[in-house]
């Protein structure tokens, strides 16, 4: 397939997907067609790579689902200022586009397969750090973060990630509520992030917070 047909596929899920939801800040749309998702997919996956759905990525894991995603970037409402912890770098996506909205950003993935692709992916962006780590410990040596975005749907956010969030910083991600993955946005204030839920969601299982220690909502 050709990148005049992937460029109108990105155009599409920017028009069916995006605009219709409240992913309202032009420049996560911008970001979001500006960055090849085709590229971050197996090849016999390319063909699905703009679906509203997860796409197979390997070891067991699959890419969000690009409304989901560009949900969370959008609540998270970030700027060249923010420094940034991403949890959960699959093949290293949405890393590429909070690289274009943040100043930096520091991509953890605990697949050492999936670690190895997105540093290869992302390697010729020089604002963005993968780390191979437990996706419930964050990443704790370029701590404090201005905002923590959790990519994919987790059953709690662990006490880890307040503790490396800046005071007044805030965290986005999906997590299960009476079974149901809900988005979530959280504030930093003293020591505990207070939560509200802001809308229910589709989205992929992100692996690694079973046994977490949480924080209640």
């Amino acid at each position: 397939m050709g990148h005049e047909n992937f460029n109108e596929m990105r155009k599409a899920m920017v028009v069916s997907q995006l605009r219709t939801t409240d992913v309202s800040d032009p420049r996560v749309i911008a970001a979001m067609s500006h960055i090849p998702r085709e590229d971050f997919v197996p090849a016999a996956s390319r063909n699905v790579a703009y679906s509203d759905r997860g796409v197979s990525i390997g070891d067991g894991r699959s890419l969000n689902a690009p409304l989901s995603t560009g949900r969370l970037i959008n609540a998270a409402e970030l700027t060249k200022d923010d420094k940034v912890l991403l949890i959960g770098a699959a093949t290293g996506y949405t890393a590429a586009v909070i690289a274009q909205l943040a100043g930096s950003v520091v991509a953890v993935e605990q697949s050492s397969k999936l670690a190895t692709k997105a540093k290869s992916n992302l390697e010729n962006l020089d604002n963005v750090q993968v780390e191979k780590a437990n996706h419930a410990d964050g990443f704790v040596g370029q701590s404090p973060y201005s905002a923590i975005v959790v990519d994919g749907i987790v059953d709690t956010f662990p006490a880890a990630f307040a503790e490396q969030l800046a005071p007044e910083g805030r965290l986005v991600g999906a997590v299960l509520d009476n079974g149901v993955a809900r988005l979530a946005i959280g504030h930093k204030a003293g020591d505990t992030i207070s939560y509200q839920f802001f809308a229910d969601c589709g989205g992929v299982t992100l692996p690694g917070f079973e046994q977490a220690k949480s924080f209640n909502f």
